[in-house]
This record gives C-alpha cells, sequence and structure tokens, in this order.
C-alpha cells in the first residue's frame, strides 16, 4: 500500500491514539520530567503544522512543525508506528517539516530528543541537523540532545 501524506488537525480521536503511544513510548525511555510533550490541543494552536502519514486510511506516523518566531520553528511530535518503522516515512515527514519552514522564511529548525533515541538521530543528522547545546528554553540534561539546521543566512 502507498503512504499518503498530509497536514491534519491533532483532534481527531485517531491521532489522540496515535500521540498517547508516543507518550507512552517516550515515557519509558526518559523520567516525566524530561519529556516535553505538546497536547494535541496545543499542537492544534495556531502556528503548529501536523503532518500525519496513513497507509490505507490508518494514521502511522506523525510529526509537527512548531513556529516560534519568525526565525526559529521547531521539530515535535515526530513518530513512527513500530510496524511501519525502517520504510523511510520518518525521513518523509522530517523533509515536508523542512520545506514548509523554508517556505513560510524561517531561518532555523530547532528540536530537543532524547538520549536514547538513535534511529531519530540517524534521521535529522541525515537531514542536515546538527547536534548543539540546549535549545529555546529546555533545561541541558543528561537525557535530552538537541539539534539545528540552518535554512537561511
Amino acid at each position: 500500500m502507498a503512504i499518503t501524506l498530509t497536514t491534519e488537525s491533532p483532534l481527531q480521536d485517531e491521532i489522540r491514539e496515535l500521540v498517547a503511544e508516543l507518550n507512552e513510548h517516550l515515557l519509558t525511555l526518559s523520567p516525566p520530567e524530561f519529556c516535553f510533550h505538546l497536547t494535541v490541543e496545543q499542537m492544534a494552536e495556531p502556528g503548529v503544522t501536523v503532518w500525519v502519514a496513513r497507509e490505507a486510511g490508518k494514521a502511522v506516523a506523525c510529526g509537527a512543525l512548531k513556529r516560534h518566531t519568525d526565525r526559529i520553528g521547531e521539530v515535535k511530535r515526530m513518530y513512527t508506528r513500530p510496524d511501519w518503522q525502517g520504510q523511510g516515512i520518518g525521513r518523509r515527514v522530517l523533509g515536508e517539516i523542512v520545506s514548509t519552514a523554508i517556505t513560510d522564511g524561517l531561518e532555523e529548525l530547532v528540536l530537543e530528543t532524547g538520549d536514547r533515541h538513535p534511529a531519530a538521530w540517524a534521521i535529522y543528522e541525515k537531514a542536515g541537523f546538527v547536534r548543539c547545546g540546549p535549545v529555546l528554553d529546555y533545561p541541558d540534561s543528561e537525557y535530552s540532545v538537541f539539534y539545528h539546521k540552518q535554512l537561511a543566512a
């Protein structure tokens, strides 16, 4: 089956379930105080765009772009369900986020991910993200890994 990728409202039961699955997974890897989740309500706020990948109508992955200023955006809520990992879906979602950030005129993308997410690191690094120190208002923590990607000079 073909994977479709569209922007959607996160305020759907199926997307709530996908995000809950993501949250549950992240809590197995990091202490709760170092899991910086956006709720689906926060994902639905102006300035946030959510992409959902579907196969045969079933939501299998997601990712979001949160605009902090007219210069800086943040990659959030990247997740691919286990049965669909390794098929390049996360890379496609991230590509849409980067393309939209460029179209929107953002100069930089940043993100925080966990210290036990090597598959995510590989996707980000292949997309040109570089490790850096803490970004935005995230605390410096042994549980976090930070990345940035310069989009414009």
